[in-house]
């Protein structure tokens, strides 16, 4: 039985452009890939200022006052991405990344996994279960998330992450955009590259909206239970 690769999509390469292989006459997806929204979709709750709070504390809101016109500001115009550029300041600022990471480590052990949703940790298995590359594509942050994928056998992590300056030091800005929204999609595509496999994506809110209408199967969660398998 002879395997070959087919680079072109339509009548030769699949619909809408997905790329597949071809056992005899017959197309076989390549593969197929499952996107998830980690706060309040694999989680039950936002983790990402419990995080900010775990590495500063009280601190936190002493770093906010001078940063408190700009603040209010973003929130006044609901520019949530300037928002959490200005707590993040705040909270990582001056901080070695080695010590941030550590943070994330322990933060992912005990308090992430104390929220993960049951219901979605099962969708997540059956995925696995069925050979599926499990990508965890969110707006928290890389220290935690990294941890979480390898506790959850995921292939990648797409995540916000801080900027770093030559000494190993956070600069208190943001490497890169917040991985919310439109970004979000873009990250996938980049990350899937020249591939078009079969993609489930699974977000909670209008963050998720660009994900999820990229995706061949896409599923808004709720606070309803999620069924262990697709329907």
């Amino acid at each position: 039985m002879t395997i070959r690769w087919c680079r072109r999509a339509g009548p030769t390469g699949g619909p809408s452009g997905r790329r597949s292989w071809r056992v005899g006459n017959l197309p076989v997806p390549m593969e197929t890939v499952a996107a998830f929204d980690v706060d309040k979709t694999l989680t039950t709750r936002d983790c990402v200022v419990p995080f900010l709070w775990r590495l500063r504390g009280p601190e936190l809101l002493v770093g906010l006052v001078p940063r408190t016109p700009g603040l209010v500001a973003a929130t006044a115009t609901r520019r949530r991405d300037r928002v959490k550029e200005v707590v993040t300041a705040a909270a990582v600022r001056g901080l070695p990344i080695a010590t941030v990471d550590r943070v994330g480590r322990e933060f992912e052990v005990g308090f992430v996994r104390r929220h993960l949703r049951p219901d979605a940790m099962a969708r997540l298995r059956w995925h696995a279960a069925n050979g599926h590359r499990i990508v965890l594509v969110s707006a928290s942050f890389r220290s935690y998330l990294e941890p979480l994928a390898a506790h959850l056998g995921a292939h990648a992590v797409l995540s916000t992450d801080v900027e770093v300056d030559e000494s190993g030091v956070c600069t208190g800005r943001l490497r890169g955009a917040n991985c919310r929204g439109a970004e979000k999609e873009r990250r996938l595509r980049e990350w899937l590259g020249d591939a078009r496999p079969i993609v489930y994506a699974y977000g909670d809110s209008s963050g998720d909206a660009a994900m999820l209408a990229f995706a061949d199967h896409s599923f808004r969660v709720t606070s309803a239970p999620i069924p262990e398998v697709p329907v």
